[in-house]
């Protein structure tokens, strides 16, 4: 999920770089088939690649939640700063914490709740240090609506892919999941490109577009995507999409980088609240993946050696 945090942290400007004008559904669409073209040779001789007929319901609605935050993503690009798109996001954890009280696959956790909380506040706080340095308001426009509408349709996937884990609708597989997930979003995200957006305004595109939605394909569409499926399949969707709160984090560094004249102290109360949050999901993390260490060593001595 670490690795994750660092791929979505860097995509956000990477979505800048593209040139304007460019239909956001098809270049959706486009992103989604090169991530699903690498998935293939994974899952291409796995016994159970091909979903029931529930999953394939389940994976078109889950296909719709991807077409709506990477539509709203592109859409927003150059509306929206990368900062305030990365600080939009932040309300993804505590969206897919509440979707999944509501069907059942999220517990009643105040420690969680906490975790959550003190993240938004570390991510929140960096991202107002970044508007003061670059004299940017907090405004919220209809640009910034639809993005948090795609965040909250982002936050909805992990959801729907752990109550489709639990009945069994959806396979072990992380890999699986994704690849069918990213065709069902390609192809709806397709249709609607042909119903709202014209065919010949694909012909702006350059190589330099190709290169960078190839990138975000594999990586900020496939491999990150993946990465939330590991993750979903062990941790609640909570505690999965509370990592990106390391985005505002990421986007930091990426401009200390570019300028780092906006090193100051008015940076550390928000990168303090964000890696101690992050640190406090770390623990929780652990616990669950391993429950009963702690008793099993002991009250059972087999449990020295494993069996």
């Amino acid at each position: 999920m670490l690795v994750w945090t660092l791929i979505v942290g860097l995509s956000f400007p990477a979505v800048g770089l593209l040139s304007e004008g460019l239909p956001p559904l098809f270049l959706t669409a486009i992103r989604f088939a090169i991530a699903a073209i690498a998935f293939a040779p994974l899952i291409w001789r796995a016994p159970d690649r091909w979903p029931s007929l529930p999953g394939f319901f389940l994976y078109a609605i889950m296909g719709l939640c991807l077409a709506g935050f990477f539509g709203a993503m592109f859409s927003a690009a150059h509306q929206v700063s990368a900062l305030s798109m990365a600080t939009l996001y932040v309300s993804v954890p505590l969206l897919a914490y509440m979707f999944g009280r509501m069907i059942g696959v999220e517990r009643a956790d105040l420690a969680l709740l906490g975790s959550l909380f003190l993240g938004v506040a570390g991510a929140l706080a960096l991202a107002w240090a970044g508007s003061e340095r670059v004299s940017q308001g907090m405004a919220f426009g209809l640009a910034e609506g639809l993005f948090f509408l795609g965040c909250a349709a982002s936050a909805l996937y992990p959801v729907l892919s752990k109550w489709g884990l639990k009945r069994g609708w959806l396979s072990d597989s992380a890999a699986i999941r994704t690849f069918w997930s990213l065709i069902a979003g390609g192809l709806l995200t397709g249709l609607l490109g042909l119903i709202f957006e014209p065919v010949h305004s694909l012909g702006r595109i350059t190589a330099t577009d190709l290169l960078l939605v190839a990138y975000l394909g594999i990586f900020s569409s496939g491999v990150t995507f993946w990465l939330l499926q590991r993750g979903t399949g062990v941790l609640s969707p909570g505690t999965v999409t509370a990592y990106t709160y390391l985005i505002p984090f990421v986007s930091m560094i990426v401009l200390f980088v570019s300028d780092p004249e906006t090193i100051g102290w008015h940076w550390l109360p928000g990168s303090i609240a964000v890696i101690l949050a992050i640190l406090l999901l770390l623990r929780r993390s652990t616990r669950q993946l391993h429950p009963a260490a702690a008793p099993q060593t002991a009250i059972d001595p087999s449990a020295r050696t494993g069996v």
